[in-house]
């Protein structure tokens, strides 16, 4: 059985192909290489590579009289938008030496030109070579352009992220109405699940192809062969091109390893996503900071407390932040990977327990605490360090983490993270006794713009403490309880009167109108669905129509369970000893997988990989032929398309842990804040299925 550190290797392996280019260069980088970098040694291991800068991929960059050599590292097409930045930098530069690394297969750039023809060798990259050679000014200078897909950032050795594809997102109803617009009435396809690749958007089709070509990669690299699986109508066109990829299929036939490999539409269970009833602590710090500018997977940590600055407004930016990454420490990255899948209390325990350890090594003046750990208590360890540079700079990862627990544990918002659990729960107890106009209308209360509330909305109560509120819940968690909410519609009793619920909602995009418009600012998710960069810039009617487009959203998402046969319920109502409870989507895959007596599921469906399967297929019709299943290998891959949360995380392992102790689980996503309130937002979303990626 091939372990998973081979796999946990594999971007590391891609980012080293990069840094044996980078020597003596300036490196151009964009954001999403840049986020997979982050989580591959960092700045760090471009500079300890002999890079001599690291720059970001804009046309107002450039490099120096003395620097003639550049490495480009784009995650996009080699053309448009991206060859003319390239062509800007050429050429406000000296350059005699370009190096160009796309994570965009040769063959996807095949297919964005047009071109079916198989041809030999890689046409498209030499002849962008040719290009970088006419804008440094001499065809004798040298150019070279190649793929690596550095795509994947590993977050845990049991996770992968993908920032690269942090807008693939699964398709809703209204991907369908584009679709269909454009073919024939006769051709038109009847739900989502009839829809093929080939009938999306070519910017789509080329999105997904790059994610097969990369997953396809991992597997060439580590030579397995994978079953794949799907479950979604947006998971069963990445398995299938997976399955179908033209470079597979020798590899398929030699490869000595074998794994499974099951895709998971991220919509068909956003009750996991949105609800906060997980006990994590990395959750809860994904949700309270603020994210890294132009990353989705990491947030900032305030150092401040580590400086002898003031805090002003003009003292922050002066600062760099802490963040979550820690590639350099061991102990550092053993302490996250613990705060990733241990409960809040354990997690908060062992930040304690490596911060007094730290300070001991380091003989500072440490006073031992026991029991229950404030924020006060690891602030005031980590202060310790604050005087001593060599004890800061051994121990700045464990340090950063620890920032990051206490700033989270006295987040003036966290208060709120209890209340929206406890309303939740009634909502669970609400569905099982009434119909989903009776449910909806329990969050009209709580639908009120926080400047209303107290001293009759005084002006006086945006700026006072009180008018946050500690507990109140302000429109970005009134989304987030909508998408919660939504995403169970399908569990409430048969409605008796339709016209209601229509009503009911009709009231609630009043209300959440109102709350927005009174909001002192626009958060970055109001600034999303609005399109308003200022709360200065929003009026009554964009609002209305933003909030519109939010239900439409969501009534669309509350049906993305409708096509499945078995696993098209999350919820478990009352018996009159039991409470409703939520019943986890992927619990339930998890427990159908390593069912012992190993049943077919009527809905993962297993993906094809080429005219052998199928007549294996059409015999099994006949005769007694076993179907590939997900638990036939030791080693399992789930795909969350649209993120996974560290909650999940820990129930994945759970559950593996219980019903298969010997398999392997590894997990593809995005980490999941309780924000995916931007699911809902359809100003982001592109013809064809692109939103944002939970």
């Amino acid at each position: 059985m091939l372990p998973t550190e081979v796999f946990t290797c594999f971007p590391g392996q891609m980012w080293d192909r990069v840094l044996s280019k980078v020597k003596k260069a300036v490196v151009f980088m964009d954001d999403k290489c840049a986020e997979s970098l982050h989580w591959n040694g960092g700045a760090t291991s471009v500079f300890e590579s002999g890079a001599r800068n690291l720059k970001q991929f804009s046309s107002f960059e450039s490099g120096g009289e003395n620097e003639p050599k550049a490495v480009f590292v784009v995650s996009t097409l080699l053309k448009g938008r991206t060859a003319d930045i390239i062509q800007d930098i050429v050429g406000l530069s000296h350059f005699q030496y370009c190096v160009v690394f796309t994570t965009v297969a040769h063959s996807i750039h095949l297919l964005a030109n047009n071109v079916t023809a198989v041809l030999e060798g890689n046409p498209v990259f030499e002849q962008f070579g040719d290009k970088l050679c006419e804008w440094m000014g001499d065809m004798n200078y040298t150019a070279e352009v190649m793929h690596a897909p550095v795509v994947f950032a590993p977050v845990s050795p049991q996770l992968f992220l993908a920032p690269t594809f942090a807008h693939l997102f699964p398709l809703l109803p209204r991907d369908l109405e584009a679709i269909n617009m454009k073919r024939p009435e006769k051709k038109r396809f009847g739900s989502l699940t009839d829809v093929d690749l080939h009938s999306l958007t070519p910017e789509l089709q080329i999105e997904i192809k790059s994610l097969a070509s990369a997953v396809n990669s991992m597997f060439e690299s580590t030579s397995t062969r994978e079953e794949s699986f799907a479950l979604g109508p947006m998971s069963r066109l990445i398995a299938g091109e997976l399955a179908n990829h033209p470079q597979a299929k020798n590899r398929r036939k030699t490869a000595p390893n074998k794994a499974s490999i099951v895709f998971i539409d991220r919509t068909l269970d956003l009750t996991g996503a949105a609800g906060h009833h997980g006990d994590s602590l990395v959750e809860k710090i994904l949700t309270v900071l603020q994210p890294l500018p132009g990353h989705t997977t990491d947030v900032q940590v305030d150092m401040l407390e580590l400086t002898n600055l003031q805090r002003t407004t003009d003292s922050q930016p002066t600062l760099a932040p802490g963040c979550l990454v820690q590639t350099q420490s061991s102990t550092a990255r053993l302490l996250w990977e613990t705060m990733l899948a241990s409960k809040q209390k354990e997690a908060v325990m062992e930040v304690r327990r490596q911060l007094v350890e730290a300070a001991s090594k380091e003989n500072l003046p440490i006073k031992m605490g026991l029991g229950r750990v404030t924020p006060e208590q690891l602030c005031s360890y980590i202060q310790l360090f604050k005087s001593n540079w060599g004890a800061l700079e051994s121990h700045c990862g464990v340090i950063q983490l620890g920032l990051a627990t206490a700033q989270t544990l006295r987040h003036p918002t966290l208060p709120r993270w209890d209340s929206c659990l406890a309303f939740e729960r009634l909502l669970l107890q609400a569905l099982g006794d009434s119909d989903f106009a009776g449910v909806l209308r329990q969050l009209l209360p709580l639908m009120k713009p926080r400047a209303a509330k107290g001293e009759e909305g005084s002006s006086s109560e945006y700026s006072s403490g009180s008018r946050l509120g500690e507990e109140e819940c302000g429109p970005d968690e009134l989304l987030v309880l909508l998408v919660y909410l939504y995403s169970l519609a399908g569990e409430a009793q048969p409605a008796d009167n339709e016209e209601e619920e229509e009503k009911v909602e009709r009231e609630l995009i009043g209300a959440l109108t109102l709350v927005i418009t009174r909001e002192a600012e626009l958060s970055p998710l109001l600034q999303k669905l609005t399109g308003c960069g200022s709360i200065e810039e929003l009026t009554m009617e964009r609002a209305h129509t933003a909030v519109e487009g939010v239900f439409d959203t969501l009534r669309e998402l509350s049906h993305a369970r409708d096509h499945l046969k078995q696993l098209n319920s999350v919820y478990t109502a009352s018996d009159g000893v039991h409470q409703a409870m939520y019943r986890p989507f992927l619990r339930q895959v998890l427990e159908e997988i390593f069912h012992p007596d190993r049943p077919e599921s009527p809905d993962i469906e297993h993906m094809s990989g080429g005219l052998t399967d199928m007549l294996k297929t059409g015999f099994s019709m006949f005769m007694k032929v076993s179907r590939p299943h997900p638990s036939d290998h030791a080693l399992l891959f789930l795909f969350l398309v649209g993120g996974v949360t560290p909650s999940e995380l820990r129930l994945i392992r759970e559950v593996v842990s219980a019903h298969k102790p010997g398999t392997q689980v590894r997990d593809h996503g995005r980490l999941l804040s309780t924000h995916p309130a931007e699911l809902a937002s359809n100003k982001q979303r592109k013809e064809g299925g692109f939103g944002e990626l939970g």
